[in-house]
């Protein structure tokens, strides 16, 4: 035993001479980690933006607020810090790095520097400084910027002419917005090249391609009154809308003298794109998020399913004076009855009476909403500015089966997703709307099923040429769907009237609210429409 105790005091001895004889090389020895290995830590807290990881590798501890206030005052996105090659003497290292920060609204700064590192605690830490983070940074200094802009670009029609000069009516400024001073809100939001007070975008078009309108800034970086580098700005891009001035001036002249809240559409079927917006009362935009029962314009969405699961034009149908489906019993508008008649024929006189027992027992709910959502219901929208999607919840009953088979139930819809079915079947194929050729959509493209194009342009034009818009003035080769939309509740309803169609690639859709029925008020106004044209 006593032996082994004195090997031990021995051997502590001999490690202790060593040391002696070694200085410094001891203490390294026994260090913790290396340089390399702490400058990585560090550089991936940087990155991450995680202060408290950063500080946990500093050989004295204290407050990093200079990357806070670098990431406020620069409206730094993201960090990127590639490191170079440690050397290292004795107790003492560095390691270059070369930043690259990624600027909100302004560009990249790519810029070199190092971190110097020492041994404290028999650990390899970053021997911290302002010069840390930037070379040029003096304790006590801070980051801004200084920034010059580049004239702002414009909105146009797709004439090229420009639609943000405040001289457009009243539903082109709805799309377009309009300039105001910008807030600390929106300053966080857009980023520190912009400032309090500056003209930004608000509402429409505006404010949803300010970034692309505005450019970008000329943006010196600057450190106590010091220029470290300047980014060169980019000059604003136009915004060029789909808008068709004349399309646009004839919808307004068949809107502007009516005497109720009037919405009008017309898209290009083969593009998806649209022509024409107007609203006849300012303020809420009714053309683009209006929640519309859409009535019997549905009815078209309805005879898509029915075509697609084998009916035709020329098949025997009934239309009495009422029908019960689910326990609900349906009449026809002014409770008229048609008897035996062709399919083609119940369509252009509207006959729910033959609508709602087809659809229970031809489609059910699953059939009719998949049609409904084939032709835009239930699909994102992403026109450019604010638009509501069509909605159409799957039937619960027989009954609201019933009830959706001729568009009332729960079913809403604007204007802009009517024209975009009166579209599809114009053209054959539903597209997503757009008022900006190009943007990227979220919705795909649907061709109608096989046969349905040619079998549904005979049933709208049949509504024109004998139905419910028999006697409106449609101009010759329109087709088209009359709808009569019951809202409100109480004995007697009161309702919207609306009419859907098309006449060559032009479609549209008009709702006049509490207006009456659809083939007296909405389709005179699509035929003055279509004149205008």
């Amino acid at each position: 035993m006593a032996r082994g105790r004195t090997i031990a005091i021995v051997s502590g001895i001999t490690v202790l001479a060593v040391g002696a004889a070694g200085g410094g090389a001891w203490y390294l020895l026994h260090t913790r980690g290396t340089p390399a290995e702490t400058a990585r830590r560090y550089a991936a807290a940087w990155q991450a933006g995680d202060t408290a990881a950063m500080r946990a590798e500093l050989a004295t501890q204290q407050p990093l607020t200079a990357y806070d206030q670098m990431r406020t005052a620069l409206a730094v996105e993201s960090a990127q810090i590639k490191l170079g090659q440690v050397s290292e003497s004795d107790d003492r290292a560095r390691v270059p790095y070369t930043a690259t920060l990624k600027l909100k609204n302004i560009g990249d700064w790519t810029y070199e520097g190092r971190i110097d590192l020492k041994v404290a605690d028999r650990a390899w830490k970053v021997d911290w400084s302002p010069a840390t983070l930037h070379p040029s940074l003096a304790s006590g200094a801070s980051f801004k910027i200084k920034t010059s802009w580049p004239h702002r670009a414009g909105i146009t029609d797709a004439d090229g002419g420009r639609i943000d000069d405040g001289k457009a009516g009243g539903s082109v400024q709805q799309l377009v917005g309009y300039l105001d001073k910008a807030t600390k809100k929106d300053v966080a939001k857009l980023g520190s090249a912009y400032k309090v007070d500056q003209a930004i975008g608000r509402g429409g078009l505006q404010e949803t391609f300010q970034k692309r309108l505005a450019g970008t800034p000329t943006t010196e970086i600057q450190v106590g009154g010091k220029t470290l580098h300047t980014i060169e700005g980019t000059d604003g891009e136009e915004v060029k809308t789909s808008l068709d001035p004349r399309a646009q001036a004839a919808a307004v002249a068949a809107v502007k003298d009516v005497d109720k809240p009037t919405s009008m559409v017309a898209i290009k079927a083969s593009t998806g794109e649209i022509l024409a917006v107007v609203n006849n009362v300012g303020g809420f935009n009714r053309a683009l998020d209006g929640r519309y029962p859409p009535g019997s314009t549905f009815k078209a969405v309805t005879a898509i399913g029915l075509l697609a699961e084998g009916v035709a034009p020329g098949d025997s149908v009934t239309c009495p004076k009422y029908a019960t489906v689910g326990g609900l019993k349906i009449r026809n508008s002014e409770e008229e009855e048609f008897g035996s008649l062709s399919f083609l024929d119940s369509f252009a006189h509207s006959c729910n009476t033959t609508f709602a027992p087809m659809a229970e027992r031809r489609l059910g709910a699953d059939k009719l909403l998949k049609t409904a959502e084939s032709v835009g219901f239930n699909q994102p929208l992403n026109i450019g500015v604010p638009a509501t999607k069509a909605s159409m919840p799957r039937a619960q009953s027989d009954a609201e089966l019933a009830a959706e088979a001729f568009g009332q139930a729960r079913i809403t819809a604007s204007p802009l997703s009517i024209a975009s079915v009166a579209a599809a079947i114009a053209d054959g194929t539903w597209r997503p709307p757009t008022l900006v050729p190009g943007l990227p959509q979220k919705a795909q493209e649907h061709p109608l099923p096989d046969g349905v194009k040619d079998a549904m342009h005979s049933l709208t034009s049949a509504v024109v040429t004998k139905g419910t818009a028999k006697g409106s003035g449609l101009p010759a080769g329109t087709h088209g769907k009359t709808g009569t939309a019951e809202y409100g509740t109480g004995d007697k309803l009161k309702t919207h009237a609306w009419f859907m169609g098309f006449k060559g690639d032009v479609a549209f859709a008009v709702v006049v609210e509490g207006g009456g029925t659809g083939g007296k008020v909405a389709a005179p106004i699509a035929a003055a429409f279509l004149r205008g044209l």
